[in-house]
């Protein structure tokens, strides 16, 4: 609607009966009221007022012309406040993307969330792909290592945790503990199923641990959990999750190379609305409790 601004210029002229009090509603200069009017008028064909000492009066086509466009302006409103209570409304559909290794970290989390707004709906994308937020491929993403650079993101900081080789005491008692690091190459590993992985543990076991020596893969967590309980060798897990399993042994020390730190990445288009303040608000607290 081109000339939106002239109409809803001559229901205010008609609503007021005058030049002025129309521009003081409209916080316009009173020149601007009058150039909309000429201009609609123009464009119509008719004369939408009378002009007298007293002010404006609408004529006939000047009420029709009044009842339409304050039954346009509103459906504006409605239509406002409709779209606001959507950004306003915590639920719809709500998109998390992270590496592999930390999705366990948050479906408690997600979980909890959910008991609190059980309309939002939640996707958990765990993969090596880098989401584009800036082409809403996700709402939220939580990502690993230096803080991301992306222009038009928010960035906050999660949480950090630290890894440390674990193996099983089956694994122990058959094949013994690394005392040393040159002791790596005579003991069995289990690794990701990835060539590229922004990890930063994977990327020290790539350069230090040779392919020969690692004898399970798998692209998920909880199998190479699993491999790793079950004897198959030693493997990389959260020094928190692997201390608290009393079949396992810590049997490297945990290095500043390992230690991962998270970040909460939103975009500026989407950061404001209920729905992602929310979430982002419950992975802060949860990054809180943990630390």
């Amino acid at each position: 609607m081109d000339n939106w601004d002239e109409i809803r210029t001559a229901v205010q002229v008609a609503s007021e009966g005058t030049v002025s009090g129309a521009a003081n509603v409209l916080g316009v200069h009173h020149a601007t009221v009058i150039r909309h009017i000429d201009a609609l008028e123009q464009r119509l064909g008719v004369k939408l007022f009378q002009r007298h000492s007293r002010g404006y009066t609408a004529t006939e086509a000047g009420e029709e012309l009044m009842r339409v466009g304050q039954a346009t302006a509103e459906q504006f409103s409605a239509l406002e406040g409709r779209l606001k209570g959507k950004v306003d409304d915590v639920s719809g559909d709500l998109v998390i993307t992270t590496l592999a290794p930390m999705a366990h970290d948050l479906v408690p989390i997600i979980a909890d969330f959910q008991q609190t707004y059980p309309e939002v709906k939640i996707k958990l994308l765990a993969s090596e792909r880098l989401f584009r937020l800036e082409y809403g491929e996700a709402h939220v993403a939580i990502r690993a290592g230096e803080a991301p650079q992306e222009p038009d993101n928010i960035v906050q900081p999660y949480r950090t945790y630290d890894l440390g080789l674990f193996a099983s005491r089956d694994y122990v008692q058959k094949y013994g503990q690394p005392s040393k690091f040159e002791d790596f190459a005579s003991h069995r590993f289990v690794g990701r199923d990835a060539t590229v992985s922004r990890a930063p543990f994977f990327q020290w076991q790539q350069e230090h641990i040779p392919a020969s020596a690692v004898y399970f893969r798998a692209s998920n967590e909880v199998s190479l959990s699993q491999a790793i309980g079950r004897g198959i060798g030693i493997g990389f897990l959260e020094c928190a999750v692997g201390s608290a399993d009393p079949n396992l042994v810590q049997v490297w020390p945990s290095e500043p190379a390992w230690r991962v730190k998270l970040w909460i990445v939103t975009h500026v288009d989407l950061h404001r609305t209920a729905k992602v303040q929310a979430i982002v608000s419950a992975l802060k607290a949860a990054g809180r409790a943990s630390a």
